[in-house]
């Protein structure tokens, strides 16, 4: 039985955390078992009570804490050092993403053994959604990636990057904060990896909601990406 590692970085989602866990243990992905890894990172909020009580639905949970906040990256790179599955997949501890589109994921990286990875797009979803300016900003750091790296990639900032395990583990990822999107991406084109991309649905909260990447998540993106092609 192959398995898929979700990693699940979370910080101060006490609202969301708890759904998010069930809507990822009820998902069916077909013959694949899963692993379940939260990475609670330095959470001040009433986080920690939704996971015990998440913990206590779903005893199977791996749950890993940071004794402060470090950023998405570095809870990332904790889980990733966790996950023993054949495949990986982020999951945002928000409502953004829906894991429905992990089975279509799936099923494309096992039709096409060439390939290291499939991300989500949410900019091939003739629906897309979101503000402008973070919209403007993924195509932005998309273009300046399809530039220097020579690999068109409508959404290198999506949550859903879905990769074959030994691959991701083996890119030394570095970065702590939402960079670490980009350092992903990056890194995979330049190890020679092929990305497709497919299709999935995207649910934007606001920012009073919680949504916390910024317009200097942005900057730092692309110094990240123009640093990386060198």
């Amino acid at each position: 039985m192959k398995t898929l590692s979700v990693i699940i970085p979370v910080y101060n989602e006490e609202k969301t955390i708890a759904q998010v866990i069930k809507r990822v243990f009820l998902q069916e992905i077909g013959e694949w078992e899963k692993q379940v890894i939260v990475v609670d990172d330095g959470s001040t909020d009433g986080t920690d009570n939704q996971l015990q009580i998440a913990n206590n639905q779903f005893p199977d949970i791996k749950i890993v804490r940071h004794e402060r906040n470090l950023g998405k990256g570095a809870a990332i790179r904790t889980g990733l050092k966790q996950a023993t599955g054949d495949l990986v997949v982020i999951q945002d501890a928000d409502l953004e993403y829906d894991p429905k589109d992990w089975l279509k994921m799936i099923k494309e990286l096992q039709n096409n053994p060439g390939l290291v990875a499939v991300y989500g797009s949410r900019e091939l979803n003739p629906e897309r959604k979101g503000y402008w300016f973070f919209v403007l900003g993924v195509r932005i750091l998309a273009k300046l990636i399809t530039f220097l790296y020579g690999a068109e990639i409508t959404d290198p900032y999506t949550c859903y990057k879905l990769f074959q395990a030994d691959f991701l583990k083996r890119l030394d990822l570095k970065s702590n904060g939402f960079e670490i999107e980009a350092e992903i991406t990056c890194k995979a084109l330049r190890a020679g990896g092929k990305i497709k991309e497919v299709p999935i649905s995207y649910f934007p909260r606001s920012f009073s909601q919680g949504k916390k990447i910024k317009t200097k998540d942005g900057l730092r993106g692309i110094l990240t990406i123009i640093k990386l092609s060198f």
